[in-house]
């Protein structure tokens, strides 16, 4: 079986990219492609010849827009892990495989990615402060136990160290100077 056989299901074979953008643009128009696809070139000043132009040069847009015509406008079952690095229009699609009728989109309803900064914000993990910063309720449970804290300072020999846990929190502590 040859190249061109193997290719012939595949929806993006001898399809150019103004006829792919042309039919996506008609279908969904630029605001859910800039949602979707996260192109800016669809979403800051979008035409139809900028977007052509920014796509023929950018290798991963135009990737981008050819994995979202496949699974989003025909509407074909994604890739397997065997398949998720080659390029769109390099996949096998078995002959069994037909394109079906465009998913509907709604704007404002893409998933949105976790980005390196909003991933460590959820996951960093909380600094322990001091007294100084508790709420109210903890300010009056503490002092009881600061008083307590006294009590037992004056009977340790090691009152070096008990000083120094008692500094206030000072995060510019170990910062050059």
């Amino acid at each position: 079986m040859s190249q061109e056989d193997i290719q012939l299901n595949n929806p993006l074979h001898g399809l150019k990219l103004d006829t792919l953008l042309s039919e996506l643009v008609t279908h969904y128009g630029f605001d859910i492609l800039a949602e979707y696809t996260r192109i800016k070139c669809f979403k800051n000043n979008p035409s139809m010849i900028s977007s052509l132009k920014f796509l023929r040069k950018t290798e991963w847009a135009r990737e981008t827009l050819e994995r979202f015509y496949l699974y989003s406008f025909k509407n074909l079952p994604e890739p397997g892990e065997d398949e998720f690095e080659i390029p769109p229009r390099q996949r096998e699609i078995p002959l069994h495989i037909k394109p079906k009728e465009p998913k509907v989109l709604i704007k404002g309803e893409a998933i949105v990615p976790l980005t390196k900064d909003s991933f460590k914000e959820t996951h960093r993990s909380k600094p322990v402060h001091n007294n100084k910063y508790q709420s109210a309720n903890d300010k009056s449970q503490s002092r009881h136990s600061r008083s307590n804290e006294r009590k037992n300072e004056n009977s340790n020999t090691d009152s070096k160290r008990n000083s120094e846990s008692n500094k206030p929190f000072d995060p510019y502590a170990n910062a050059p100077r």
